[in-house]
């Protein structure tokens, strides 16, 4: 599936009053299995439009998701799996395109915890222009290696951004400004895969999005209750330290920008 860029309607301009019909939720789905299913259930049952995008899973979600869409649940299939971040960009994109302004982005495996949706979105209503990040509190089914391996990536976030505000890179639970936030990704070839949370964040930032940093709770369901992670220890993390490099020398040239967001923002 292809996705162009598209403009920014009229109505999604900064300033423009928002309430939650203007909020979606977007789930990024690749081999989620039941998890899924109860995830969509539980989000649905909120009363906010849902788009779930099948990166190109194979578990059988396409077929049983496309013949019996939950109402006000949409689905987008990927044919080949191609990342969270693209997956979020067609879900993005969709929803954009029917003048939707923000969007919730959650994991679909049960990792985040859905009676924080609402919060989030009305802490975004307060702060239309501004990133919401979810920040992760851990509770003692965390891996060890997912608690203390992140302290490395948040530093360099912070680092690439002056400590302006990004508490955790790595979290997956936010609701996005949707127009700058395409706007961001379709005009850079990365923050397709597992760099996509720390790399867009990083550049709503130097765009002069400000984040706001709301705590909310993490779960780690057992594989067969359908927890899964499609992490690769190697290839991710060789893919994030990467992206981090990037984004220090990127930062150097938005230094005066920085600067002068971190005056106005503190």
């Amino acid at each position: 599936m292809r996705i162009t860029p598209s403009s920014c309607h009229p109505d999604n301009a900064s300033g423009s009053v928002v309430d939650r019909r203007s909020y979606c939720v977007i789930l990024p789905s690749y081999n989620s299995g039941p998890a899924l299913a109860r995830t969509v259930d539980a989000v649905s049952r909120l009363g906010v439009r849902v788009w779930v995008v099948l990166d190109g899973s194979t578990d059988g979600s396409a077929k049983a998701f496309g013949q019996h869409p939950a109402s006000g649940v949409s689905v987008i299939v990927l044919e080949q799996n191609s990342g969270k971040g693209a997956a979020v960009l067609a879900g993005m994109q969709a929803a954009f395109d029917e003048r939707f302004t923000h969007a919730v982005v959650m994991d679909a495996d049960g990792q985040h915890d859905v009676g924080a949706v609402i919060p989030f979105i009305d802490k975004s209503i307060e702060n239309p222009d501004a990133l919401i990040l979810g920040v992760p509190v851990f509770g003692a089914d965390a891996p060890v290696e997912r608690v203390k391996g992140r302290r490395i990536g948040n530093w360099f976030a912070n680092l690439a951004t002056l400590w302006l505000g990004i508490n955790d890179s790595l979290f997956g639970f936010r609701v996005y400004p949707l127009a700058p936030s395409i706007g961001i990704l379709n005009s850079i070839r990365s923050a397709r895969r597992f760099d996509f949370d720390t790399e867009l964040a990083v550049r709503l930032v130097w765009a002069g999005v400000r984040p706001i940093n709301v705590q909310t709770r993490v779960f780690y369901p057992e594989v067969s209750a359908g927890g899964v992670s499609h992490f690769r220890y190697v290839r991710d993390n060789v893919l994030l330290v990467c992206t981090h490099a990037r984004l220090q020398v990127g930062m150097i040239c938005r230094l005066p920008h920085l600067v002068r967001w971190r005056m106005r923002w503190r």
